[in-house]
């Protein structure tokens, strides 16, 4: 049983960041990507709801403002955020002044306000042009990315204190093999393009979830199936990143040696463990009964607090700098997001006393936002009102 107040006291290194994180899609509202063109929208989201557009999403593309002041109320010192291509770049080869101008006005306002930047030039979504291109299936629209970042990195650098190339490569629901294959290639091209204007750190996130064989370590079948599902999400990155080859199962391994190296720090999302049941098709989405809770009155993937992730990964991870660059719960009764949110940084102290280096910790997300298709789970450290779009 977690009794957060029976925790020990802690405290963290001087200098160590707090923040929070939000994405351009699903905040800012009246996006031009792929997401907001409805041929593209699936049919179905989370749980088999009806799939909502973003619409005017919280607004923050006219109300930034407000989530500058939220960000100075809530004592927080880093804030990840992304720009979207689409709006800087919103038909092939043209380029949206007043988009790049309304971007810098932001960063140079948390600037102004002494808070950190985190930026993120990727975060899932990117222009419909690029999309009809097939996007990250190919390796033949590196000159479209490579001129994007050639255009923003100059124009952005001297605000930006940590930089993401490209948000989650590794996430199955969103990502193929092959484009996981190939994303690695476009982030080390961002990484070495970032690198000739700005000294600041440069990483890619890493979804995390470690994998649990759902009948534990002694049944062979979960426990081949789970160390396979870790390594076509998770080693295959790490691997790559490590040593420049990238070994994806079924497919002729690609050594790349410019991708070598081009995380400077770990950049790591984590929410839940997952269990691996190998005798289900559908073989990641059994949760044990006597840890599984009910946070939203429909069912989502987060509703279990496990801190063994925490220090799970920290170990994993702990040869670089690490950033917890996503980490939160959605729920409806704030009461558990404080039990989870003790929880993982109870867990995250630890971690870092038993070797970790971590430097930083951003929740997700700022503000309840557009979570891919619906408004339904609330990971906010503020609420937004779906009219007026006032954060409480």
């Amino acid at each position: 049983m977690i009794d957060i107040f029976q925790y020990p006291d802690i405290t963290f290194p001087e200098g160590f960041l707090w923040g929070a994180t939000t994405a351009g899609q699903q905040v800012e509202g009246n996006n031009c990507s792929y997401h907001d063109d409805k041929q593209y929208a699936p049919k179905f989201a989370y749980g088999g709801v009806p799939y909502q557009m973003a619409g005017k999403a919280c607004n923050s593309y006219e109300r930034f403002e407000d989530d500058i002041q939220l960000l100075k109320q809530m004592h927080l010192g880093i804030y990840r955020m992304s720009i979207e291509w689409c709006r800087i770049e919103p038909q092939k080869g043209v380029f949206n002044d007043e988009a790049i101008q309304h971007y810098l006005h932001i960063l140079q306002r948390l600037k102004e306000e002494n808070i950190k930047v985190c930026l993120t030039l990727h975060h899932v979504s990117h222009p419909v042009w690029f999309h009809e291109q097939e996007a990250f299936h190919t390796m033949d629209n590196m000159p479209d990315w490579e001129r994007y970042i050639e255009k923003v990195v100059p124009i952005y650098k001297d605000y930006v204190d940590y930089w993401i190339v490209i948000n989650e490569m590794n996430i199955v629901f969103e990502y193929s093999e092959e484009e996981r294959i190939n994303m690695l290639q476009y982030h080390a091209r961002g990484y070495h393009i970032i690198k000739k204007y700005s000294n600041a750190p440069v990483s890619s996130t890493l979804s995390y979830s470690m994998k649990e064989p759902f009948r534990g370590r002694y049944d062979k079948a979960d426990c081949v199936m789970a160390d396979y599902i870790d390594y076509v999400e998770n080693e295959f990155f790490i691997h790559a990143i490590k040593t420049g080859e990238i070994v994806m199962p079924f497919h002729d391994a690609v050594y790349v040696p410019e991708v070598k190296d081009t995380c400077d720090f770990w950049a790591l999302n984590t929410y839940v463990r997952q269990f691996i049941n190998s005798r289900k098709k559908a073989f990641r989405f059994d949760n044990y009964q006597a840890t599984h809770f009910h946070a939203l009155s429909k069912p989502f993937f987060s509703e279990e607090i496990c801190p063994d992730i925490m220090i799970e990964m920290l170990m994993r991870f702990k040869d670089k700098p690490i950033m917890i660059t996503e980490n939160g719960i959605a729920v409806e009764d704030d009461h558990i997001r404080i039990v989870y949110l003790a929880a993982m940084l109870q867990a995250m102290k630890q971690g870092m006393d038993l070797g970790a280096q971590v430097i930083g910790y951003l929740h997700w997300s700022l503000l309840d936002n557009w979570e891919w298709g619906t408004y339904h789970p609330t990971f906010g450290l503020a609420t937004v009102d779906s009219e007026t779009f006032d954060r409480k």
